[in-house]
């Protein structure tokens, strides 16, 4: 058996719904989730709801006084996987999804020694929720977004729920996971720990 399928590996996601705890969060649950389908890989780490840090806008590692970003980034750089969690508001990631993109593009200009960006060896994966349509649509918004600012993507690196239009049930109101949607949260914790671990053992090679 290959010895690498053993390596531990960190991830973090980050909860992107506009509400800060402890109100409860779809994001947050269908994350908790992607975590626990990733602990079956070897992998550990935490979730992080962006609303309960006061994270600036802006396109630097660190805007200056008060900004939460500089330690929500030092988690991102020591771990080998990125979840990002959004709700869908209007058709769109929310908002402070975008602002963790934004903050995100800094790293195209943070380099190693042979000038890669720090986030190079490291994949992301996606979770979308939402009361409409417009998942596919989302995670591509996010693929092409973490993409552009360095992290590698697994094939299915995006588990989703939406429910029926213009009604009131959440995720999180549902009784059980759906069986569809427990499966893709599966296969992406799968193939994402399977990226992160050949990115740790064979980097990308200096340009």
């Amino acid at each position: 058996m290959d010895p690498n399928n053993h390596k531990p590996l960190r991830a973090v996601a980050l909860v992107c719904t506009l509400s800060p705890s402890p109100a409860p969060s779809s994001s947050q649950l269908l994350a908790e989730q992607t975590m626990a389908a990733l602990a079956e890989h070897g992998v550990t780490g935490k979730t992080v709801r962006i609303a309960d840090h006061d994270v600036k806008p802006g396109v630097q590692t660190d805007m200056g006084d008060g900004d939460a970003w500089p330690e929500i980034r030092d988690t991102i750089l020591g771990c080998d996987i990125l979840i990002l969690s959004t709700p869908i508001w209007l058709g769109h990631p929310s908002s402070i999804t975008q602002r963790v993109l934004e903050r995100l593009n800094a790293e195209i200009s943070e380099t190693d020694d042979e000038g890669r960006p720090l986030t190079y060896g490291k994949a992301a994966a996606v979770c979308v929720v939402g009361n409409e349509d417009g998942a596919h649509k989302v995670g591509a918004d996010l693929f092409q977004g973490l993409n552009d600012v360095g992290f590698s993507l697994a094939p299915n690196a995006v588990t989703y729920w939406v429910g029926e239009a213009m009604q009131k049930t959440d995720y999180q109101d549902l009784d059980k996971t759906p069986q569809k949607t427990a499966a893709t949260t599966r296969t992406l914790a799968a193939n994402t720990a399977h990226l992160a671990r050949r990115l740790k053992a064979a980097p990308y090679p200096a340009s």
